[in-house]
């Protein structure tokens, strides 16, 4: 039978995720050997890790902080909502989201009201608790996802771009490459282009029940100012 021996590694593969903050800054430092101790993450995978881990460990925090809001919460094709990317504002999306809290609540992980089910970290959060070999299954549904915004991060020469092929590598099964260019096709703007991520967000309101903030662009705003968050 599985254990969490080796959950750490889906633990700091979240955190890698995570705002950038002093404390993520303080833990950086243990990151690598944590991974190297595991070895779940293949080799080649975990060396290409080092550029970010040596970032977040010594960069200067207010750049790396404007960096992750550029990218992750001013460009929808890199969202970190993983349903953000095949259901989109649409109401398939609200009940992908009870599914996912149930089954986080069902292995005894309850997530704060303000916190989507899908946020990439925090799916990452979840499977550190559960069995090695469960927590990679649980990585083939959205092996294609990760491998797009991989491929979307390389283009741009992040270094955020090297946590995707990890992810990818730890999933039992591949994506195939025709769900992957599916999703590349999607359009991919400049987070400095403020007239094109006016357009990306501009879309017809939709809400999950009542009191739900409907709108793509209140959407954005609550994506923004959730960023400000620290490291878990």
């Amino acid at each position: 039978m599985d254990t969490p021996s080796t959950a750490k590694t889906f633990k700091v593969l979240s955190l890698l995720l995570t705002y950038p903050t002093a404390e993520l800054r303080e833990a950086a430092g243990t990151f690598a050997a944590i991974m190297d101790s595991e070895a779940l993450v293949p080799g080649r995978e975990r060396r290409e890790l080092a550029p970010l881990i040596n970032e977040l460990a010594s960069g200067d925090l207010f750049d790396l902080q404007e960096r992750y809001v550029f990218l992750f919460d001013r460009t929808r094709s890199l969202s970190l909502h993983l349903f953000e990317h095949v259901h989109g504002e649409s109401r398939d999306r609200g009940q992908a989201m009870i599914d996912l809290k149930n089954l986080y609540e069902q292995h005894g992980l309850f997530i704060a009201a303000s916190e989507l089910p899908d946020f990439l970290p925090l799916f990452l959060e979840f499977l550190s608790t559960r069995p090695a070999g469960e927590a990679c299954e649980q990585l083939v549904q959205p092996a294609h996802i990760l491998a797009a915004i991989g491929e979307r991060l390389h283009k741009r020469t992040s270094p955020y771009a090297a946590v995707f092929p990890a992810l990818v590598a730890l999933s039992t099964q591949k994506p195939r490459p025709e769900e992957i260019a599916t999703l590349l096709q999607e359009p991919d703007h400049d987070p400095l282009d403020l007239a094109a991520l006016d357009a990306a967000w501009e879309e017809e309101a939709v809400s999950f029940g009542p009191g739900a903030s409907g709108g793509c662009k209140d959407g954005l705003t609550a994506r923004l100012r959730a960023a400000k968050r620290p490291a878990a």
